[in-house]
């Protein structure tokens, strides 16, 4: 069992590394405070090869392994989760439903001005009726001749109103539930087709978040994604893999926090000494980094498993509940170690606090996870 990572992959989590010091962490504060989504970034992930990380050279991707995502997104987000968040959603979620599923023509078509960052993915699940229970969406698409006819709404989705392609789920049969719905490719300016945006959200500020409205939009059938009714079962494949994104996601939080905390403790000083050398200070940073590295390790041995071509739907879960968890507890406690000044925006801890909430609802709840591994054990 080898527990290092490759030459490689530490050349891969150093330039992530200082490219989220150099192009992120200068300008994550404004973004929040502006909640603007940081669209010239993206040109320069797609130019580090990294808006295409998983895809085959021939799509304009740079064919990292999972493995490697997850140390990608561990890096952004330790300085920027929803630049992280963004991502995930443009490269986990759109372009890995057209990779995975969408017919040559499409991938052609679609992947790499994905993958170069010149065009923005969302994907669109979730509706204002329909969270956790997927398969209950209400949006219809009618079949009209050689197209299709979508009428319905989007909400919470990741990139709606920047979005150049947008990847939606849609009921094509009002009879089934799971076996009745199917996947489709809109681009963004179609008739019929608008986007809104949702501000004043509690964190992941700088990843923009919209409604996304369909009226009567006409969808050629070419632009359908896979066969008729297999939308859901495919729905599900995407989001165990990214599931595994959005555990690291979690990590990356969790150590950006622990860090900003640990250098803090060093420099504030109380009752004459550095409030590090407290005992009840110093185990807060002791069980930090242990749970750390616990969600760690869940997330590669997920990331692993997909690599190897097992089930890993379980594990991806395990590591997407424990790792969204660890976020939650790590930020909060770095802010307790600030004390009132992490309660300020003058540091970074009060934004990592606020963006980790959503590591615990986004890509499926801490509910829906313990439900998929309560599933798995009890089979």
């Amino acid at each position: 069992m080898d527990f290092e990572l490759s030459e490689e992959q530490r050349l891969l989590r150093e330039t992530v590394r200082e490219f989220a010091e150099a192009e992120l962490a200068p300008h994550s504060r404004e973004w929040d405070e502006k909640q603007a989504f940081p669209r010239e970034v993206f040109l320069r992930l797609g130019a580090l090869g990294l808006a295409g990380a998983c895809w085959p050279e021939q799509y304009g991707g740079s064919g990292l392994t999972t493995l490697d995502w997850a140390l990608v997104m561990e890096e952004l987000a330790r300085v920027d989760a929803g630049v992280a968040l963004s991502l995930a959603a443009h490269h986990g979620l759109c372009s890995a439903h057209i990779h995975s599923f969408g017919s040559e023509p499409q991938k052609q078509r679609f992947l790499p001005p994905l993958a170069s960052g010149q065009k923005v993915g969302c994907w669109g699940l979730t509706e204002p009726g329909s969270g956790s229970d997927a398969a209950g969406l209400a949006t219809r698409a009618r079949r009209e001749g050689a197209s299709w006819l979508l009428t319905g709404t989007k909400t919470f989705i990741t990139q709606g109103t920047v979005a150049d392609v947008f990847v939606v789920l849609a009921r094509t049969d009002p009879e089934q539930r799971q076996k009745g719905i199917t996947a489709f490719l809109l681009e963004k300016g179609w008739k019929g087709f608008t986007q809104r945006a949702i501000e004043g959200k509690l964190g992941m500020r700088s990843s923009d978040t919209a409604e996304l409205h369909l009226d009567e939009v006409e969808v050629p059938d070419t632009h359908r994604i896979g066969e008729v009714g297999a939308g859901f079962t495919d729905t599900l494949q995407i989001l165990d893999r990214g599931r595994v994104g959005i555990g690291a996601l979690g990590v990356g939080l969790a150590q950006g926090a622990m860090e900003a905390a640990r250098d803090y403790a060093r420099q504030r000083e109380a009752f004459g000494q550095p409030i590090a050398s407290f005992q009840a200070v110093a185990f807060a940073l002791a069980d930090m980094a242990t749970e750390i590295a616990a969600a760690r390790l869940l997330v590669h041995r997920a990331a692993f498993l997909a690599d190897s071509g097992v089930r890993f739907t379980c594990e991806a879960s395990m590591a997407k509940l424990f790792a969204s968890e660890v976020a939650a507890r790590v930020t909060s406690r770095a802010v307790q170690i600030h004390g009132g000044y992490g309660y300020t925006a003058d540091f970074p801890v009060e934004r990592h606090f606020r963006d980790a909430k959503l590591c615990e609802i986004g890509e499926g709840t801490s509910e829906v996870q313990r439900m998929v591994i309560a599933r798995a054990i009890l089979r």
